[in-house]
Order: structure tokens, then C-alpha cells, then sequence
């Protein structure tokens, strides 16, 4: 039966959260267990055009059905509508706070993994930039070698054509015997 290899780990991958990851463990002041995510969802809620919309129909319609004498368990000046009005600004205050305290941990947490994130692309950018002039300086030290090579080659190369000329020279004016050469 085949097994699977397993998964990289965050940090071996190329996923951009992978710096984030050290910061994991962070929790906030408030907790994650089920109410603190529950009002920070709640209070997410608040600013949602849906909230808006649903709370202006309900104001709309209690206004209407008290004003109109629908019905008449709240008459004007609406004190039940204000006393529910202040009960919510109630809640509401403290659960926004509560959303915007651990989204600013959130943050906190991303901007020191993100400063991270640039010091180790900054240091491994010095650190090509210190093996590419490096290899700029053995590069250059391989083309003078290869400079004098070829110097030597076209000496070596002058001085066989020489040697040539006299030796065709002297085979020429029969100066060589070819059995003692």
C-alpha cells in the first residue's frame, strides 16, 4: 500500500504565511474559546450593511405600528424603543472594543512577522550580493589567467613556427641529414 509523503511544513513551503507562523501561538487578552469569538463576530455585525438595513426597517416598523395605533405597547415618545436603543449601545460598546483589541493584536502579531520577513530577505539579498562579487573576483582572476595562457600559447605558438621555418630551411638546403635528425 502506497503511502503519502507528508506535507511541508508552513516554513519549508513558499506560502507567504509561512513567516507568520512563530506567531501562532499568540492568544488574545480576551481569549479564543466560544464567547470571546462569538462577540468579536457579533461586533463584526454591527458594521454590516445587512445590521443597518435590518435595525432601520425594525426602528421603521415599531415607529409606524405605535404611531399609526396598530398597536399601542409603545407610544410616543417611544420609551421602550429608547430604553432597547441604550440596552444595545450597551452591549455593542464594549463588544466593538473587544473586535478592535484583537484586531490590533492581529496586526501587531503580522507587522513583527512581516519586519521579520524583510530583515531575512534583506540578509539573504547581502548575502547573494556578497557571494555574486565573489564570484566576480574569481571571474576575474580565471580571465587573467586565461590572458596569460593565451599569451604563452602565442608565444609558444611563434616559436614553433620559427623552429619550423629553420628546420624546412635546413631540410631544404640538405644541412639536416634526415637519418641523424
Amino acid at each position: 500500500m502506497p503511502t503519502t509523503p507528508p506535507a511541508p511544513s508552513p516554513a519549508s513551503s513558499g506560502h507567504y504565511f509561512r513567516f507568520h507562523a512563530p506567531h501562532i501561538h499568540l492568544h488574545s487578552v480576551f481569549g479564543d474559546d466560544w464567547f470571546a469569538l462569538r462577540a468579536e463576530g457579533f461586533a463584526r455585525w454591527f458594521g454590516t450593511p445587512r445590521f443597518l438595513v435590518g435595525q432601520t426597517l425594525a426602528v421603521a416598523t415599531w415607529i409606524g405600528l405605535n404611531a399609526t395605533g396598530v398597536i399601542d405597547f409603545d407610544l410616543y415618545p417611544f420609551i421602550l424603543l429608547n430604553l432597547a436603543f441604550s440596552l444595545q449601545a450597551a452591549y455593542a460598546a464594549p463588544l466593538i472594543l473587544l473586535a478592535q483589541t484583537r484586531q490590533a493584536e492581529r496586526d501587531k502579531a503580522h507587522v513583527v512577522a512581516d519586519a521579520e520577513h524583510r530583515e531575512q530577505l534583506a540578509g539573504a539579498a547581502a548575502e547573494r550580493m556578497a557571494i555574486a562579487e565573489q564570484q566576480a573576483h574569481q571571474l576575474l582572476r580565471l580571465l587573467e589567467q586565461n590572458t596569460a595562457l593565451t599569451s604563452l600559447t602565442k608565444e609558444l605558438s611563434q616559436r614553433i613556427e620559427t623552429l619550423t621555418l629553420e628546420v624546412h630551411a635546413r631540410v631544404v638546403r640538405g644541412t639536416i641529414n634526415p637519418g641523424t635528425a
